[in-house]
């Protein structure tokens, strides 16, 4: 036997480093294929939640002649009973559209402990009356009572899987909200008058009501009951929901509500809400606000923190700036927002049609142009040209979000 014969074969280590190498080239290559293809699974299934959304819609509208209403509930008639304060003998009339949904959506044990008295200790005896102590009443608490637990369930129809926030300060987190036009005025008020202490200076009901209707044209209006046949527009012409980012507490613009220190300066969002944004812009970051921008510290009020709250940027978006455009009010307690739609998909987020087709709308849609334009007249109440009927100032995205402004759109598919 010959000694090379007699020789162990294997590799050198020069060869080894060369197929390590290799490897680290391929994995390298091919990751960011397996990321793609994950994310365009997960864009696959926020787009189904969407459908089953849509569906539950529909199926709301058969039984009830009605879609569901952003912005009802219990309510208590008392001089100190303001509809924004926490409550927990009443919900203040401030429980989303996505409540009256649960029973069309497979979450029927969940809607029959939220309409029954709610005792979370378990001290009361349900008789013909209870001899113990309940909780909470039918319909619960206002949303923001956390000890509540229908309000704290985080529902997996309502989550976006490419979203990853979770936990507090939020409650039960919602990635899709209702569409409430192309204005921002009442957005929770809506057509209900207030009969106690902070219907003040709002005028008479009547007035209210009027203003009302000019200043929410989209497919859901706060505290009113809306029907398909309102939306003359046609269905596959008018969105009737959009996609939202939940918070991650990191001051994201898309995220985080900003607003006017003082009173005095709401005016500056009402003019010209994309110039009072953009100078609260971090200009290093320019998706977060800047540590000094007024109300960025605020907690709570972020966006999709409570599938149950009816407050703007909870479970609302309205058709003004673009999708992924920037979060603002003129510091209003939940009533008025600039609400984009927006998502952590790549370049747009999924819309909600009326019909129930879901299409993916990017960011760079027809928005009217110039959004640093001055909208004075516009956010006039009942004195502009968001009187119904009147054409949106906010190209395409605007018209999509009106439902009876007679507009025609020729460059959006729906398919």
């Amino acid at each position: 036997m010959s000694l090379r014969s007699s020789r162990r074969q294997g590799f050198t280590l020069v060869e080894l480093l060369v197929v390590i190498a290799i490897i680290g080239i391929l994995v390298g290559l091919l990751l960011p294929a397996v990321q793609a293809a994950r994310e365009a699974a997960r864009r696959m299934s926020c787009s189904n939640n969407f459908k089953q959304l849509g569906l539950a819609i529909h199926n709301y509208h058969s039984a009830y002649k009605q879609i569901p209403t952003q912005g009802t509930g219990t309510k208590i008639y008392a001089a100190s009973n303001n509809w924004w304060s926490q409550r927990t003998d009443e919900n203040g009339w401030r429980l989303s559209a996505h409540v009256g949904m649960l029973p069309f959506m497979e979450q029927q044990g969940l809607w029959e402990v939220i309409a029954n008295p709610f005792d979370g200790d378990g001290d009361a005896v349900f008789t013909y009356a209870p001899t113990g102590a309940v909780d909470y009443p039918p319909m619960g608490p206002t949303p923001d009572v956390a000890a509540y637990t229908p309000w704290a369930t985080e529902l997996p129809i309502f989550r976006c899987p490419s979203d990853p926030g979770q936990g507090l300060p939020a409650l039960g987190r919602t990635n899709y909200a209702v569409c409430m036009g192309d204005t921002y005025d009442y957005m929770i008020e809506g057509t209900k008058q207030q009969e106690n202490t902070d219907s003040a200076g709002k005028g008479t009901a009547e007035a209210w009501v009027g203003r009302a209707y000019d200043c929410q044209r989209g497919m859901f209006m706060g505290r009113t009951q809306m029907r398909f046949r309102d939306t003359i527009d046609g269905l596959s012409n008018t969105i009737m929901m959009g996609e939202i980012m939940t918070a991650l507490g990191d001051d994201d613009v898309r995220t985080q509500t900003i607003s006017p220190s003082q009173w005095g300066d709401a005016s500056a969002v009402r003019n010209n809400p994309k110039s009072y944004c953009d100078q609260w812009i971090n200009p290093e970051e320019p998706r977060k606000w800047l540590e000094t921008a007024p109300g960025v510290n605020s907690r709570t009020s972020r966006r999709g923190y409570r599938w149950a709250d009816a407050y703007p940027w909870s479970t609302a978006i309205n058709c003004i700036l673009p999708p992924n455009g920037e979060m603002c009010t003129e510091r209003n307690a939940g009533n008025n927002y600039i609400a984009p739609p927006s998502s952590y998909h790549q370049g747009g987020c999924h819309v909600l049609m009326g019909d129930g087709a879901v299409t993916f709308v990017t960011d760079s849609i027809d928005a009217g142009g110039d959004v640093g334009m001055v909208w004075s007249n516009y956010w006039s109440k009942g004195a502009g040209p968001q009187r119904p009927g009147k054409k949106s100032p906010f190209g395409v995205w605007g018209a999509l979000g009106t439902r009876a402004s007679k507009e025609v759109i020729e460059d959006f598919d729906t398919n």
